[in-house]
């Protein structure tokens, strides 16, 4: 898998985290704004997920098995969408909360999918 592609994930991922978790430091839900960023993440995940299967299309396979590395792709495609979808269930500064566990769990899901691809593919 492209290291840039998961870097570029992970940052994005936890910037939003970061930034919505000083919303609801604040006492603040999800805004429009947030919204915005929730899509620049998830379009990176895209990106990524589009990559890995072009990737898996060509015959380079994970190290530490498929069926695992597609479980941990088609999981951190879908991390921050679910996270929207809760966080306009809950508008309040709880919203914001979980949109924050949201980007820290896609930056796991990332490392994960690092490791499960094997890092000496690049």
């Amino acid at each position: 898998m492209v290291d840039a592609v998961i870097l570029t994930v992970s940052v994005t991922a936890l910037l939003l985290a970061a930034w919505c978790g000083f919303a609801a430091y604040r006492d603040s839900p999800t805004k429009d704004w947030h919204f915005i960023g929730m899509a620049v993440v998830t379009l990176a995940a895209l990106v990524q997920l589009v990559v890995s299967l072009v990737q898996l299309a060509r015959g380079e396979r994970p190290e530490h098995g498929m069926a695992v590395f597609l479980a941990y792709l088609i999981g951190a495609a879908c991390t921050i969408p679910s996270a929207a979808f809760m966080s306009l269930a809950e508008r309040t500064r709880w919203g914001s909360a979980v949109v924050a566990a949201g980007g820290v769990i896609l930056a796991v899901l990332e490392l994960r999918l690092h490791e499960i691809w094997g890092s000496g593919h690049g």
